[in-house]
């Protein structure tokens, strides 16, 4: 059999009980555009792609709910999107804290440099850079005794990083330098599962 695999992530569809604040946050956060909107369904993109994300009104096409209604214990987590550089990661950081959209947590993994945040509904996304030249370097990491040792990484203070590289610095220069930090605990629903277990 032929060895198929997807190319790249196309889109992601959420059902939603806050319609409209669910479109506006879309908008603030990813700079999306709306491609097509009627009363029940929106499709949204950020790029050149057709649609990104799709959104299903709940409110009308099951109107005996709730907006608390939330997701079971299983099912997604979080989606992640990467950022062409460092730079770009922490301007739009610092474009979101303008707005008011603050992150639940910002941590250096290792492998990547990430920031993570949750959209009206509690859906959650990482914002990252990874820090590897190359997808080899990435496997040897992955594989190697630092990872084993802290797979999850060391928070960071977002404001520090922002300024630090804005002066120049890089993600070499920001990794941890020093003694052994200690691993992050996990954040976000994940977090909040593993706390009750």
């Amino acid at each position: 059999m032929a060895d198929t695999r997807p190319t790249k992530m196309a889109h992601v569809v959420y059902r939603t009980r806050r319609f409209d604040e669910m479109l506006q946050w879309y908008q603030t956060v990813f700079g999306a555009r709306i491609q097509y909107q009627n009363p029940a369904l929106a499709f949204a993109t950020f790029d050149d792609e057709h649609h990104r994300f799709a959104f299903a009104n709940l409110s009308l096409m099951q109107p005996n709910g709730s907006s608390e209604d939330r997701p079971p214990t299983v099912g997604v987590d979080h989606v992640g999107y990467t950022f062409a550089s460092l730079s770009d990661l922490f301007e739009t950081y610092a474009r979101l804290k303008q707005d008011g959209i603050r992150p639940y947590w910002c941590v250096h993994h290792g492998i990547t440099v990430s920031v993570y945040y949750a959209d009206p509904d509690g859906n959650q996304m990482e914002f990252q850079v990874d820090c590897c030249r190359s997808n080899e370097e990435a496997h040897a990491f992955m594989n190697g005794p630092q990872f084993g040792e802290n797979p999850v990484g060391v928070e960071y203070d977002p404001d520090e990083w922002l300024a630090r590289v804005r002066a120049g610095q890089t993600v070499a220069d920001l990794l941890p330098s020093s003694g052994d930090p200690s691993p992050s605990p996990i954040r976000g629903t994940l977090g909040s599962i593993l706390q009750k277990a």
